[in-house]
């Protein structure tokens, strides 16, 4: 029990679980502590107890890459700190969230900054390629006013159906007659980092990040977004219909890994 009391304690704190809870949505990502306070608003200094506190209490870990440390949680120890959480404290009375019956339509949201390419290939590529298992959507936490031209002129060379695409918010599927999410995954790390509110029904979340072609606009940036989300949503597809929670969740993680 010591070592949860004192996980519970270093969470406890309002910006340590703010640094806690962005990690978690940027997991498998590990992100630089510069990105973190920057995302956060945190001092470095005061961001460096911060981060000690949970690497103390084993809910984080960092990594060097050159210069900079990178910081990600610990998936077990959070798994471990659940489960106490639900069996012990709470002797298993409030039912987990379960996924759906295997075999129904699964409704998945990609989720970007603009949804103006990378979330809007998404969508086009899983609506085309998983038949009838899934029901693929895209937003935007700041959508542009229309997609992005190129991206659009590259689907539709790839026999993509672009007819139905077009850049709309996150809030557009909030409301009470919006459907509700199996998957929610950001394809962008600005995405990721956004805090937003709990989805009803708590889906499945996960971070896919992609490079963005926009930033580049030249043609192979585009085609290595695409291959990228093709191979992903693959994965994604191929993925068996009965697999438990925990399961499905650390099979969506692993996605993120998968390139070209």
């Amino acid at each position: 029990m010591e070592k949860y009391v004192s996980q519970f304690a270093a969470l406890a704190h309002p910006q340590r679980l703010s640094v806690f809870r962005l990690l978690m949505r940027r997991y498998p990502d590990r992100v630089p502590a510069g990105e973190i306070g920057t995302t956060l608003d945190i001092r470095p200094s005061t961001l460096s107890g911060y981060l000690s506190d949970l690497a103390e209490a084993g809910l984080i870990e960092q990594e060097r890459r050159g210069t900079s440390l990178r910081y990600a949680p610990v998936m077990a120890e959070a798994e471990g700190l659940t489960d106490y959480l639900w069996r012990d404290c709470c002797r298993a009375r409030v039912t987990p969230a379960m996924p759906g019956k295997p075999g129904r339509v699964r409704n998945v949201l990609f989720l970007c900054v603009a949804n103006s390419a990378r979330s809007l290939m998404a969508e086009a590529i899983l609506r085309q390629s998983a038949g009838s298992r899934f029901e693929a959507f895209s937003a935007g936490i700041d959508p542009r006013s229309k997609p992005d031209p190129q991206a659009m002129a590259m689907l539709r060379e790839l026999r993509h159906e672009t007819d139905s695409l077009y850049s709309k918010p996150v809030t557009q599927f909030r409301g009470d007659d919006a459907p509700q999410m199996d998957f929610v995954i950001t394809v962008c790390n600005r995405a990721a980092s956004a805090d937003l509110a709990a989805w009803p029904g708590a889906p499945i979340a996960a971070h896919w990040p992609v490079p963005d072609p926009v930033e580049l606009a030249t043609p192979e940036a585009y085609a290595e977004a695409f291959l990228i989300l093709r191979a992903r949503i693959k994965a994604l597809a191929d993925l068996p219909s009965d697999l438990a929670r925990p399961d499905l969740q650390r099979a969506v993680d692993r996605i993120a890994t998968l390139e070209a």
